[in-house]
């Protein structure tokens, strides 16, 4: 590809808001980018209207019951392959595309991703259960074949974009910001009284339903120490976690001589996207610019791993290192989703995980059949235990 063609692009997990946000780049700019393949998992009017858009040459659904809906939706495009299954987001993620966006959500999106890594392409990394699953395998597969991740979550956008690479030696600790989600002040009893409708709203991002409880819960910071101790190879004692409500600064690097980096800018997905889209270059983005005098002020308090003990919960996991990451975010899909279904309790979630982490053996296998084997029993586990609750 020549510095001037455009940049082929395939988007997993289309329809969510990573995937949503990269559509959107992706139409303000037809010069410099066009589509080869969209994946979603079910929501087939969104899809095909993306798809009618885009014009990729391949569509697929996660969900084989949405193939019907799919082929009757967009069957009759001359030149378009459809395809529905697990199977077939991986294919997707196998086919011949500069940039594949992870956008997945959950453990569904490893084996695609970890498709995309195999090929050597640039893999925009929004799916952090990714590397929490299986980090080792992943990086040491995208070294072997000249992968380059960039990720997408704003807070790992902004590591990657601060670290000097050259002085890599002279980081003395990396600094993820988190916002504190919507019960940041909220006292646990406050929380235990908690809906499915106050925990998704989140202050500051406009997100999925899954991340937007992790963010409530505070998991989502713990499994974003993990993918960046497996993204920037730093010990788990060299990653700090900052409460910043205003979500202005996205994260820092502190190096040996007391300075320390950041990377700032209005809480808007488009800004990590398009740095993953452009990589080594830069996309311009419609967003809001930041107005720091506007603002006025920039707050920071250290996080309560009391009110908030999955972020606990995820240093443990790391520490223990196996199989415990893999457990971690199985018990937590699986919690999420029952607390979503108002069938636990907000505050059930972290029991139910330190529940599954205390019961099963981390001492697995590395390979990824190994890790999907201990994931499927941990779901058997946490479904198990969230019918017990009450």
């Amino acid at each position: 590809m020549t510095s001037d063609a455009p940049r082929s692009v395939t988007i997993l997990g289309a329809t969510g808001s990573v995937g949503a946000n990269t559509v959107d780049l992706v139409v303000r700019n037809p010069d410099k980018f066009v589509v080869e393949a969209l994946v979603a998992n079910n929501s087939i009017e969104v899809l095909a209207d993306q798809a009618r858009r885009l014009k990729p040459s391949f569509v697929a659904v996660a969900d084989p019951a949405a193939y019907g809906r799919l082929k009757e939706a967009l069957g009759g495009i001359p030149g378009l392959e459809l395809a529905a299954g697990p199977e077939a987001a991986i294919e997707a993620a196998r086919r011949p595309s500069d940039v594949v966006i992870a956008a997945i959500v959950g453990a569904a999106g490893l084996p695609p991703t970890l498709a995309a890594v195999q090929r050597g392409a640039v893999v925009g990394l929004a799916n952090k259960e990714t590397l929490v699953c299986a980090g080792s395998l992943v990086m040491a597969e995208a070294k072997r074949a000249g992968a380059v991740m960039v990720p997408v979550d704003s807070e790992h956008s902004a590591i990657f974009q601060v670290l000097d690479e050259i002085n890599r030696p002279a980081v003395e600790k990396i600094i993820l910001t988190a916002s504190g989600g919507p019960f940041r002040t909220k006292t646990r009893d406050e929380m235990a009284k908690a809906t499915p409708e106050m925990a998704v709203a989140h202050p500051n991002w406009s997100m999925g339903a899954k991340i937007s409880v992790d963010s409530a819960t505070m998991m989502n910071k713990g499994l974003e120490v993990i993918e960046a101790f497996h993204l920037f190879a730093m010990p788990e004692d060299k990653i700090e976690v900052l409460v910043h409500p205003q979500s202005v600064v996205h994260s820092m690097i502190e190096y040996v001589d007391g300075s320390v980096l950041a990377q700032l800018g209005t809480p808007d997905m488009r800004m990590p996207i398009s740095l993953a889209l452009a990589w080594p270059k830069r996309l311009a983005t419609p967003g809001k610019r930041l107005d720091l005098a506007a603002i006025g002020s920039l707050t920071f308090e250290a996080p309560d791993e009391v009110r908030f003990p999955a972020l606990r919960l995820a240093r443990e996991a790391l520490r223990a290192n196996g199989g415990a990451p893999t457990i971690l975010n199985a018990a937590n899909e699986v919690a999420v989703q029952a607390f979503l279904s108002c069938r636990i309790g907000f505050l059930d979630i972290a029991r139910i995980v330190g529940d599954c982490l205390e019961r099963l053996p981390s001492k697995v296998g590395s390979d990824l059949d190994a890790l999907l084997a201990l994931d499927a029993e941990t779901r058997r586990l946490a479904s198990e235990l969230c019918g017990k609750v009450g």
